[in-house]
């Protein structure tokens, strides 16, 4: 089931948030396991034992980790015991095909190996109950005992798909005890509309456009080739974020305070400030849960190098098996690099419009890599926005484009920035009329879009 489905937005949700609010609070988490599991089935029935499997091994596994405090090396060959398996279990999933394909093409085999569809969140949720794991282990917290409470956050349906990585020891509290009230209803349903509208409004009118560009790559203008690429980040970025905040906003009229996943990332100076601001959650558990065991900054500077290095390449993998996937995340930590060793103090001394610009060309040309298939098709796209097999710097197919997404992208400009939300957050708070008319018109829009556009999932549901 998708957050922006029509079936989710009036029949799922709303019987949920009802039969949640008549509820006694004792039998919420209860409850709120059997929707997540319903919530799941519906769109992933084969894979439900997979998520259910997961939320009662980490159970079990913490329970083991916290009893053997004593006892370290007992203690530590069962977190390695539980990584290997989530590890192996991602790896199954999302490597065993790509990786047999590439063994058959360079050495001439024929292994078979069935193309198994990717189960519907797996990356997000184990790596959620993994850093359960983590947070045990090091000491930061206690294992939970009720195994329902844990379970309600194991399979917890807002953030199951494609996040954020929420961390137990940061709504352990709010497992036990929670307030659910009109403020926070009406906070939340703000959230969720304006996560929508980012989705339906602005990302899949972008995605269209892109979509359409992309195919055509081999001929393509200058100009087309930079329209489709300004397209795409920010399609990405209003996909993403739209996604967060919905889920944000689900997890608050629930009672949950979910922490943001996005801090208006396109505002940033520099490569690493981005990193700072986007997709926080996961960059978070990677620092945290990697590359701060592995020695962080704390060491000499090969291997800090080392260690960004590492950080970046699994975080490509993370994102995908092909191979464009670990090039994007090296290609980060070279530029991560050498803005910590080479251009930190150069960057700070440039205006602020020219150090915007600097961050957002490189962040255009990553997003590139990321979007193609393969490292070829992207090669091909960035010759392009070069010049190089273009069909010249114009063409009317190039000023069509400009002309009718005008609009759209001079609307993206300000959607990336914070003013124009906390204008309409701080209109929201204080309940005014002419807030609740924007929401309402959001709301109207977002859905009329929904009952007249295509199908268009969410881009971070396919890792």
């Amino acid at each position: 089931m998708l957050l922006n489905s029509l079936f989710f937005i009036f029949a799922f949700l709303p019987v949920v948030l009802l039969i949640y609010y008549l509820l006694p609070a004792a039998g919420r988490n209860l409850f709120l396991v059997a929707a997540s599991l319903v919530f799941y089935a519906w769109g992933d029935p084969v894979y439900l034992v997979l998520l259910i499997f997961s939320a009662v091994f980490h159970y079990i596994m913490g329970l083991q980790i916290q009893n053997a405090v004593q006892d370290k090396r007992h203690r530590k060959m069962d977190l390695i015991f539980a990584a290997a398996v989530d590890v192996f279990l991602l790896c199954f999933f999302k490597y065993s095909g790509p990786a047999a394909g590439m063994v058959n093409s360079i050495l001439h085999t024929q292994i078979a190996v069935r193309e198994l569809a990717l189960p519907i969140g797996l990356s997000f949720y184990t790596f959620k109950n993994m850093s359960y794991l983590f947070d045990i282990y090091y000491g930061r917290l206690e294992a939970e005992k009720k195994f329902t409470d844990f379970a309600a956050y194991a399979v917890f349906f807002p953030v199951m798909t494609a996040g954020p990585i929420v961390r137990y020891k940061d709504i352990k509290e709010q497992m036990k005890k929670r307030r659910v009230n009109a403020l926070q209803l009406g906070y939340g349903a703000g959230k969720f509309i304006l996560g929508l509208a980012k989705k339906v409004l602005l990302a899949d009118t972008l995605a269209s456009l892109y979509g359409d560009i992309s195919a055509r790559a081999g001929d393509i203008t200058v100009l087309t080739a930079w329209i489709g690429m300004f397209a795409f980040t920010m399609e990405i970025y209003f996909d993403f974020s739209g996604y967060s905040d919905m889920a944000v906003g689900i997890s608050r009229m629930l009672g949950f305070k979910v922490k943001e996943n996005f801090n208006y990332p396109y505002t940033s100076k520099s490569i690493t400030e981005f990193w700072r601001r986007w997709h926080i959650s996961l960059g978070s558990w990677f620092r945290d849960y990697i590359y701060i065991p592995l020695g962080g900054n704390r060491v000499g500077m090969g291997k800090h190098i080392r260690n960004i290095l590492i950080v970046w390449c699994l975080t490509g993998m993370w994102h995908g098996a092909s191979m464009n996937f670990p090039v994007w995340g090296i290609y980060y930590g070279v530029l991560l690099i050498a803005e910590k060793y080479l251009l930190g103090s150069r960057l700070e001394k440039l205006p602020a419009w020219m150090s915007r610009i600097y961050t957002m060309l490189f962040v255009m040309a990553g997003w590139m890599l990321f979007s193609h298939n393969s490292l070829g098709e992207a090669g091909i796209y960035l010759k392009r926005l070069v010049g190089m097999g273009a069909s010249g710097f114009a063409d009317e197919t190039a000023w069509y484009y400009l002309k009718t997404n005008l609009l759209i992208f001079l609307l993206c400009i300000p959607a990336c920035g914070p003013g124009l939300y906390r204008f309409v957050d701080s209109r929201f708070h204080n309940l005014t009329v002419g807030s609740a008319i924007l929401y309402g018109v959001l709301f109207l829009l977002g859905t009329a879009c929904l009952v007249y556009s295509s199908y268009h999932p969410f881009l971070y549901l396919r890792f």
